[in-house]
């Protein structure tokens, strides 16, 4: 352990500490401190510095007077009159701050020229500055102590470069063999702080680009997200996604001008493959992003599947600024969740940027998928709701026939309300091969698979989608369920654990679980489950279920009561499933003619165990006919 001022390093654990807090610091940056501090008080050259940290792979210098700039930003030191790291022009660096080893003593090359250097530093201070501002009492300089920007220790703010050339021995680059990305959020870095939608937005398509490489694993938003405002250790964020390489940027806009700072790095050792910055205007800002896809490609060494794809061409995209941006703002409202007032916001922001400019496929896209959503939770009529976000998701394919999301936004709705199977299936067969590493997708094939009956087929889907998202909880819930549906009991509390673990709030999570428990005659503890249930509709549905099961008939009833009066018009199906339980065949049949009129979407669900009372009447296989589901 060795100490400085109020910092320790800790080179054993490859930790920082200030005052006792941990500072992040990517883990190359901490090797050149850690080094930088091991031969504090004499230069060292960036020849010495590189082969001591790169003796295998050769790099451009220039790595190292970014990885500089990176460690005084954490430091809190400046170049101009530097309290730590002296840069000494055309010879290297030299920490100068004095440093105990707290195992024995100073280093001895510092305490051998630690005199000189403050003497030298002494002068240099002294001679530009007035009488006054000196301590009279030691005729020593007071010290410029900043706050330490931690924010800034990681790659994303730093802007960290680092760029390929031949190896020393003469050996090419390695071939990297996990091609596995994360995107992580962009940094807002505008100087008011207001681009927030601008920086997410501008990663997720990234998201969306890269998932376009055949080959090329690519984590999806939900989990990406996670780590959004998060200092964490590159090592760290590798292993909770499942990735061998993580970029990072930010984003720096200030009216028409934008700054995009790039760096892909890999996260067993902080090596950086590949890192730029790009000035533009903000109308260039779709050359810019295909640039960055290509670029991260060739860094990881991915094959494309086809090099000439239309979607990774610079001119295959176009919008007014204006546009862009009222797009970008909608997927920020859109992301948020199904809040009324964020949909509405949302809902408001793609029409603006339809207005803006007609033939932007990407607004069209969202506009059905932020209509559907309000339509699926009756915050417009059902029909008309369904039929506008139709209109949206037909006007984005034909504007532009290799857009995934038109195909995507088009599937939801023939699943959801059309329950047009086979349509569904060629919609998001095209969305597969337009984005074959989407997670989105291969969540709605699953869906799909499992409404068919495939229910094999289903599991392996949401494997291969958490695999993707592997931080997205209602994934591992929705898998959950699928284990339940086919009785595999021990396996689906597995996944609803972890889904928990993920989002100890999420809905619907108890309401499985209780479910699960029902059907195993464990009534007593499926109330509980109910009673933990977060979710509005799900506590009442799992309470009239678990009070009846227990015997407890007039607490079931107004449970069910309750149900009725608030969500009569979106969880139909789910009040038929109470009367099936409890044995009210005509009653759970009329509410299921009337979630079938209302193309209510949760009612191709009439195949859960609770329900199987229902299977012997000739009105179940009649409705699972009219929906277009195997009988």
């Amino acid at each position: 352990m060795k100490s400085f001022k109020t910092f320790r390093l800790d080179p054993a654990n490859h930790v920082l500490w200030c005052d006792g807090d941990r500072v992040p610091v990517a883990p190359k940056s901490f090797d050149v401190l850690a080094y930088l501090v091991e031969h504090a008080g004499r230069v060292v050259t960036q020849d010495e510095i590189l082969e001591a940290l790169w003796s295998e792979t050769y790099v451009n210098p220039e790595i190292l007077r970014k990885y500089i700039l990176e460690i005084r930003k954490t430091l809190g030191d400046r170049p101009d009159k530097p309290e730590f790291i002296e840069t000494v022009p055309k010879r290297g660096y030299r920490f100068i701050a004095r440093v105990i080893d707290e195992s024995g003593g100073e280093p001895p090359e510092l305490a051998a020229s630690l005199a000189t250097v403050e003497q030298a530093k002494e002068d240099t201070v002294v001679s530009a500055t007035a009488p006054s501002e000196r301590e009279t009492s030691s005729g020593k300089q007071r010290l410029w102590k900043p706050p330490i920007i931690a924010a800034l220790a990681v790659l994303a703010a730093a802007g960290l470069g680092a760029y390929f050339r031949p190896a020393r021995n003469g050996a090419n680059p390695r071939t990297l063999n996990n091609t596995s990305i994360a995107v992580l959020p962009f940094a807002d870095m505008s100087s008011a702080k207001d681009q927030e939608y601008f920086s997410d937005g501008f990663a997720e398509q990234l998201i969306s680009d890269l998932a376009k490489v055949s080959g090329l694993k690519v984590v999806g938003r939900s989990s990406a997200f996670q780590f959004k405002g998060k200092y964490e250790d590159l090592r760290d964020v590798g292993r909770k996604l499942g990735v061998a390489n993580v970029l990072e940027g930010s984003v720096r806009k200030e009216g028409n001008r934008i700054r995009i700072t790039v760096a892909l790095a890999k996260v067993d050792d902080g090596f950086q493959l590949w890192a730029e910055t790009y000035d533009r205007k903000i109308n260039d800002i779709f050359a810019a992003q295909d640039e960055i896809a290509r670029a991260v490609t060739r860094a990881l060494q991915v094959k494309l599947l086809d090099p000439d794809n239309a979607q990774l061409s610079p001119g295959s995209r176009s919008t007014n600024p204006e546009a862009y941006q009222a797009y970008l703002q909608g997927q920020y409202f859109l992301a948020r969740g199904e809040d009324k007032r964020d949909l509405d916001t949302a809902l408001s922001y793609a029409d603006q940027a339809i207005k803006l400019d007609a033939n932007y496929a990407p607004a069209w896209a969202q506009r059905s998928q932020v209509l559907q959503t309000m339509a699926s939770f009756a915050l417009v009529e059902n029909t008309e709701g369904f039929y506008r976000a139709r209109e949206s998701a037909e006007k984005a394919i034909a504007l532009n026939p290799n857009l995934a999301t038109g195909y995507l936004a088009m599937a939801m709705i023939q699943m959801n309300h059309d329950w047009d199977w086979v349509g569904a299936e060629v919609s998001l067969k095209r969305a597969a091969l337009l984005e074959p590493g989407s997670s989105a997708v291969l969540s709605n094939r699953a869906y799909l698979s499992r409404m068919l009956g495939r229910a094999d087929e289903a599991i392996e889907l949401y494997k291969r989608a958490i695999a993707l998202d592997p931080l997205r909880a209602d994934s591992h819930l929705a898998m959950g369920y699928v284990l339940y549906l086919v009785g595999r009991n021990g396996e689906a509390q597995a996944v609803l654990q972890r889904a928990q673990d993920l989002n100890p709030h999420l809905s619907s999570l108890h309401l499985t679980r209780g479910q699960m428990l029902l059907s195993e005659g464990r009534r007593q503890e499926a109330l509980a489950e109910m009673e933990n249930e977060t979710g509005e509709w799900e506590k009442l549905t799992g309470e009239s279920l678990a009070y009846y099961a227990l015997g407890r008939r007039e607490e079931s009833d107004s449970s069910l009561k309750k149900l009725i009066a608030a969500h009569q018009n979106d969880c139909a199906s789910q009040i038929a499933e109470v009367y099936a339980y409890r044995g009210e065949t005509d009653k759970a049949f009329e509410w299921l003619d009337r979630a079938y009129r209302q193309h209510d979407p949760g009612l191709p669900e009439i195949t859960d165990p609770l329900m199987r009372s229902l299977r012997q009447d000739p009105r179940y296989a009649d409705l699972r006919k009219k929906m277009q589901l195997p009988t």
